[in-house]
């Protein structure tokens, strides 16, 4: 079903389950990509991934700009597919474990360019923005999703040239709407564990680590939680900048990935999945 959120009267799912009226098209179903990173392309599926659930973590695709994607077909190995689909998976598995939601074990790849299709998702993941490159008609569904009730989290992406490409896009979906910066009191850090610090603490990036970078890449050393609001004072867009959480959840059961971090990312997983659910 298509959804709608009316502030007055949210419950844990009426994102999920809540109609528009005029609803025009039918909800894709799932759906499987390749992975631009190397491992397990195609990650085996779960025993139960065909089990509808109330919550399904969506994953936004789209066409990579600069040229990213080495000449493939930017559904296949584009710069959306970082951290898929091992994070979302995790991520899953977390919100399963530590909460009470009915969240089905596979993502959902949403391309907003199919008609009506992303209002039946009411969380995405944005990984590597910063080289969206958006069509019109994206644009115009995204803006039109977010004001509806909808939530992008933003995030894997370091570096102030990354920034510019992903403001670009951002500016366009919303030119009117200033981009803030979070701090730690922000709702979206104590929504299930508290996490006072967490604006202070950068989520790093796999290879950075790998390779002895210290975790972040390019000039993005210090971190920021930024977003934007709808009229109400809700974050419809969350933005982990020079952070990589969903690393931390591809990579949590691998003891080079610090542990630490990689429960760190993990909860505030959780919290801005049940913000996005409850705000």
């Amino acid at each position: 079903m298509l959804f709608f959120r009316k502030h007055a009267v949210r419950t844990l799912f009426v994102s999920c389950c809540a109609c528009i009226a005029g609803g025009v098209s039918s909800q894709e179903t799932f759906r499987e990509y390749e992975n631009f990173e190397g491992y397990a392309a195609k990650e085996e599926l779960p025993p139960d991934w065909a089990v509808p659930a109330e919550l399904v973590l969506g994953r936004l695709m789209y066409p990579s700009s600069r040229g990213f994607g080495f000449g493939r077909d930017w559904r296949n190995g584009g710069s959306w597919t970082v951290d898929y689909p091992r994070g979302d998976r995790t991520l899953a598995q977390m919100l399963r474990r530590f909460t009470r939601t009915d969240v089905r074990s596979v993502e959902q790849p949403v391309d907003a360019a199919d008609e009506g299709d992303i209002f039946y998702w009411p969380y995405l993941t944005v990984g590597l923005a910063g080289y969206w490159d958006l069509s019109d008609d994206r644009v115009a569904a995204l803006r039109e999703y977010l004001l509806r009730g909808g939530f992008l989290f933003c995030d894997s992406f370091f570096d102030s040239n990354s920034w510019q490409g992903f403001e670009e896009g951002l500016r366009r979906i919303f030119p009117d709407r200033p981009i803030i910066d979070l701090t730690d009191d922000h709702p979206v850090f104590h929504t299930v564990y508290d996490l006072p610090e967490m604006t202070k603490v950068q989520i790093p990036n796999m290879n950075s680590l790998m390779g002895g970078r210290g975790g972040w890449l390019g000039d993005g050393r210090i971190p920021h939680w930024r977003g934007i609001e709808d009229h109400d004072g809700r974050l419809m867009v969350l933005i982990a900048f020079n952070n990589d959480v969903a690393d931390s959840w591809q990579w949590a059961d691998d003891p080079r990935y610090p542990g630490e971090l990689a429960n760190l990312g993990l909860r505030v997983g959780v919290n801005i999945a049940m913000y996005a659910l409850t705000h």
